[in-house]
């Protein structure tokens, strides 16, 4: 699939419903309504009573969704769990960027519209996070050689952090590949868990795609008015100089 990047900048914004019950979500959306129209949709409320359900309100509504169900298993269980999530007309899925999963899920998606985005390191992981479980090289080289696989497979796209985005797009052969970018925030936001974070403007600059952003919205006194900063900031870096 050829890379299609959104023109307008409110369509580049993904808002993380990273909520704890699916009421609080959908009072969201109705907050964000005429802002926002792609959600992520994560571990906050896959396991909350009435998750499918809104899954099926967001998109009959004409809502794009991010099911962000970080699938980690082997291959044909990954597979059918692609298929699965294709069938209920939601836009990406996300995988964990291991070899054997990351295509065995493009083979599931395969005839759908759904578009793969593998994690290839999470953002609150750092070099030292990294070398406790075992992996004995930096950060940027385990992303350098999971962008690479990921290519290699057809993958649609991956997660990575502003930190991250501008070595990535320096790759060969990446020309068609979607860069989603969470850990965004504006200048001066808290951290929360992530370790390798980025403005807006930084993020888009350097080549992202889409931006997740969560809590900075929805913790937000005016969430919509967060949402409208976010995307001012996406409009500006992204407008021709």
């Amino acid at each position: 699939m050829t890379r299609s990047t959104p023109a307008r900048p409110e369509d580049r914004l993904i808002v993380a419903l990273d909520l704890p019950t699916v009421e609080a979500a959908r009072e969201m959306v109705v907050r964000l309504d005429g802002t926002v129209s792609f959600y992520k949709l994560g571990l906050w409320l896959i396991f909350a009573p009435g998750f499918d359900r809104l899954v099926e309100e967001l998109v009959a509504k004409g809502n794009r969704v991010f099911l962000d169900a970080k699938m980690y298993d082997i291959g044909e269980t990954v597979k059918q769990g692609v298929a699965r999530a294709a069938e209920r007309g939601v836009t990406f899925v996300t995988v964990h960027g291991d070899h054997d999963i990351v295509r065995t899920a493009v083979e599931g998606k395969r005839g759908s519209d759904l578009q793969i985005l593998a994690i290839t390191i999470l953002t609150s992981m750092d070099d030292a996070g990294a070398a406790e479980l075992g992996y004995m090289r930096p950060v940027k080289d385990l992303i350098r050689d999971r962008v690479a696989m990921c290519t290699s497979f057809g993958c649609d796209g991956i997660i990575a952090s502003p930190h991250d985005v501008p070595d990535i797009r320096t790759m060969p052969d990446n020309e068609n590949l979607l860069v989603v970018t969470p850990g965004v925030r504006l200048a001066g936001g808290t951290l929360d868990d992530h370790k390798r974070v980025g403005t807006p403007g930084q993020a888009i600059t350097a080549g992202a795609d889409y931006l997740v952003v969560g809590r900075p919205i929805v913790q937000a006194a005016d969430p919509a008015a967060m949402a409208a900063r976010i995307i001012a900031d996406i409009g500006s870096a992204a407008s021709p100089r």
